[in-house]
């Protein structure tokens, strides 16, 4: 079995940095992905990618190559196509690589494991050709494939960073159709000053609007009422604006409400998380080098909380930092020293976010769906079915698993959790916070009897990463 002083999940933006940053200090590091090359999903397959379509996806996206680049160094072993299925106590990391199972002991595991796009449970959001925002991204990103004749809707930056993208990719998109209204914005009004310190931030999406205006893409705002229709398939999307019903034919749906963190690995762990209601999530409890309450046990990026790549970067690199000096690498004052410009920059980057997520927050339908609305895909639970565990005295959502097994299909509640827990609260007039999420327990992931039978068999004496140093 092999061993490393430090592991890292996730080859993100937050993994990569805290990687290099901690082989730097003479770590010996294993850096697990499930992709088949680093970059996470903001700067996914980005080596590969960058000299193909990067003035597509624009410079924000070929900036992944420095960071790729960093992990090529001594003391790092990347395991690429790695599915990490079970972190126990000590900390044994069982993981599935080509087929076949393996484990990696760690003295210190970071958690890396980055976001997932908000589930965006509407009418008509499980038909063939309705995807989200992020997964038509994808697509364009490592197979330079671009949705068609399509819609995007929903709320957030990252729809008119797609929608700019497909316009330079000569397949804009029919329209947009937005979710967030005039009083959304001026709720995020009080949080102005921040927004003018992080002033690249609206300087890019007002750069990216201009952009979408000289192409001649549609925009809808203050839509309410989104439904995907279609017989077998998806055929328009309907929507309310402003008193007036509209319809809008396509063959594919692009939907986006926001991102959320990825705490799977985390819960699986037990640390102890919060809900932002800012971000409306759940959150991993952190402190300022990224330790939760377990010990030995890190957080970083996106997975601690949503700031975008450049903030996932520095927390990873700050995070690298504290791990050193807890195995011994640095002294406490120049692990300090070297974390003040990172914080600094993090503060920065950090600036525009409540303004953000203030603008642009979950649309109000998908957070409590019409009762017909399928929750849970992977077992067919809908958000009728939830209510009606509620008015049977179902409290919680590991009891709703129980009820109709909502969160046991093989996407183990990752995009029906949050779900889940906001009908429930709704229903019994509790908070998100005492309503609770899901217990998460080993495998994270689904893995074969056939994986498992080609597991390599524990040796008494470990191999050692070599550090390179």
């Amino acid at each position: 079995m092999r061993s490393s002083e430090l592991v890292i999940i996730g080859a993100g933006p937050a993994g990569m940095a805290a990687a290099a940053t901690a082989a730097a200090h003479g770590l010996s590091v294993t850096l697990l992905d499930e992709q088949p090359r680093a970059g996470g999903q903001i700067y996914r397959d980005v080596e590969r990618v960058a000299a193909k379509r990067g003035t597509i996806l624009g410079p924000d996206y070929t900036y992944g190559t420095t960071l790729v680049e960093g992990i090529g160094r001594g003391g790092i072993t990347h395991l690429a196509g790695a599915v990490v299925w079970a972190i126990e106590e000590g900390f044994r990391i069982s993981y599935t690589q080509d087929g076949v199972a393996a484990q990696v002991s760690a003295d210190r595991v970071l958690l890396a494991t980055g976001a997932l796009e908000r589930p965006m449970p509407i009418p008509g959001w499980t038909l063939p050709g309705v995807m989200t925002a992020g997964a038509g991204q994808i697509m364009m990103k490592q197979s330079g494939i671009l949705p068609r004749r399509a819609v995007l809707a929903g709320a957030g930056p990252l729809l008119y960073l797609v929608a700019a993208q497909m316009v330079r990719a000569g397949t804009p998109p029919l329209a947009l159709v937005e979710t967030q209204t005039r009083g959304d914005l001026l709720k995020a009004a009080r949080h102005a000053g921040g927004a003018l310190r992080g002033w690249p931030y609206l300087a890019k999406g007002m750069k990216l609007l201009a952009e979408l205006r000289r192409a001649g893409v549609p925009r809808f705002a203050g839509a309410s009422g989104l439904a995907v229709q279609g017989e077998g398939r998806a055929e328009a999307v309907a929507f309310r604006r402003g008193g007036t019903d509209h319809r809008i034919a396509c063959d594919t749906v692009l939907l986006h409400h926001g991102v959320v963190p990825n705490t799977q690995a985390a819960r699986s762990l037990d640390v102890p998380h919060r809900w932002d209601a800012g971000q409306a999530c759940f959150v991993p409890v952190v402190d300022d080098w990224g330790l939760t309450g377990v010990d030995g046990v890190s957080v970083a990026g996106d997975g601690a909380g949503i700031g975008g790549a450049k903030a996932a970067e520095l927390a990873g690199r700050i995070a690298a930092l504290g791990i050193a000096h807890a195995l011994g690498r640095i002294p406490r004052e120049r692990r300090d020293a070297q974390a003040v410009p990172l914080r600094r920059a993090l503060s920065r980057e950090l600036a525009a976010r409540p303004f953000i997520d203030a603008a642009y927050p979950p649309f109000a339908d998908a957070i409590s769906p019409a009762d017909a609305t399928i929750i849970c895909r992977c077992e067919e639970v809908t958000a009728g079915d939830i209510r009606g565990y509620a008015g049977l005295g179902c409290l919680g959502p590991n009891q709703a698993k129980a009820f109709g097994r909502s969160g046991m299909g093989p996407c183990q509640g990752r995009y029906c959790g949050l779900a889940v827990t906001s009908l429930l609260a709704e229903a019994n007039g509790r908070t998100m916070e005492d309503t609770g999420y899901y217990r998460i327990r080993p495998p994270l992931k689904p893995v074969t009897l056939g994986e498992l039978a080609a597991m390599e068999t524990p040796k008494t004496n470990t191999e050692k990463v070599e550090t390179g140093t």
